[in-house]
């Protein structure tokens, strides 16, 4: 699916009225549910981080499915305003499918996204919606299609420096999945300039963007030198991120210890390794995140030639359990 266009097919509408019936239903003045929308995501996003995605999934997928509704038969402003906070929300929906592991539906609802960003001349929406999507490739491990959207996201007209971060930042591990470690290093580097410079131009306030820190790409490259030759680095950035994590990020805090976990054991100390899998498997329980999931799977791997270890085969019990289970067992 190319990311500049959207399916034309809308996933869901209101049954309309039969024939000879009265629509009784109360018209939605626009401009309310917009401001009721921007009111309501920070709480979505709270929950997602806290609880995990499947917590905020249901209310937002109702509000995008209304917008979209709302947006077909209403024009002028107030159609450019639900155009923009659709967008938004849309580029959110797109994530907690991601989370939960479900990329068909996260491609499908980050190029809605992207439609209605670009037919209301959001440019800064566009360029983190190329972000978002380069960064799915990269869940996906295709790597060319990872660095390629970054490089667009990087150069878009609506990128801010924040968002050119990110991108940056995002563009390095498609270089690293492509077994160039060099270019990967001089993105984050990169990534880490801009980062650290403020920006005052709040182009990207309702994107909520306070995330890209130094720091967070400093984690992003973390994950990269377990690759790279350097878990023990790797380690050590974890450890002091962890240890200064909000607890609100509950479900970062289950990759980032995830991916501790793979640190440790590719540095050659299962007993830590498994203790650090342990904790993210017990959120993982609760977030069920893919994503957390999938970096587990990977300390699994690197944990395998210790299997006899007391502590590593109650780890890899636990995550037979918790990958067989039903969820409702779980």
């Amino acid at each position: 699916m190319d990311c500049m266009s959207a399916p034309t097919q809308p996933r869901c509408h209101a049954p309309a009225p039969t024939a000879g019936s009265q629509d009784l239903r109360a018209p939605i003045d626009p401009e309310f549910l917009v401001a009721h929308l921007r009111t309501v995501m920070p709480s979505h996003c709270k929950a997602a981080n806290l609880l995990g995605s499947r917590h905020a999934l249901d209310a937002v997928t109702r509000h995008v499915e209304l917008l979209d509704r709302l947006q077909q038969s209403t024009g002028g402003r107030a159609r450019d305003e639900l155009l923009t906070i659709g967008a938004r929300t849309a580029e959110f929906l797109g994530w907690l499918n991601q989370d939960l592991g479900d990329f068909n539906e996260a491609l499908y609802w980050s190029d809605r996204a992207m439609e209605w960003a670009q037919e209301s001349g959001d440019d800064v929406m566009a360029a983190y919606v190329l972000f978002r999507k380069s960064n799915q490739a990269t869940a996906q491990r295709n790597a060319q299609k990872a660095v390629s959207l970054a490089r667009a996201a990087q150069r878009s007209v609506g990128a801010t420096r924040r968002i050119r971060a990110l991108a940056a930042q995002q563009e390095a591990p498609g270089h690293a999945l492509m077994g160039n470690p060099r270019f990967a290093e001089a993105k984050f580097d990169e990534a880490h300039e801009l980062a650290a410079v403020p920006d005052d131009s709040h182009a990207d306030e309702a994107l909520d963007l306070a995330y890209c820190t130094p720091t967070y790409i400093e984690m992003q490259r973390a994950n990269c030198l377990i690759d790279f030759g350097d878990p023990r680095t790797a380690v050590g950035m974890f450890e002091a991120e962890l240890r200064s994590l909000p607890p609100i990020y509950r479900n970062d805090q289950g990759v980032y210890l995830s991916r501790l976990a793979r640190a440790y054991a590719v540095s050659g100390e299962p007993e830590q390794a498994a203790a650090a899998a342990g904790r993210a498997l017990s959120i993982a329980i609760d977030t069920e995140s893919a994503r957390t999931m999938s970096e587990l799977s990977a300390a699994g791997k690197a944990l395998q030639r210790w299997h006899a270890i007391p502590e590593v085969a109650m780890f890899t019990g636990r995550l037979t359990l918790m990958s067989t289970a039903n969820p409702l067992d779980r």
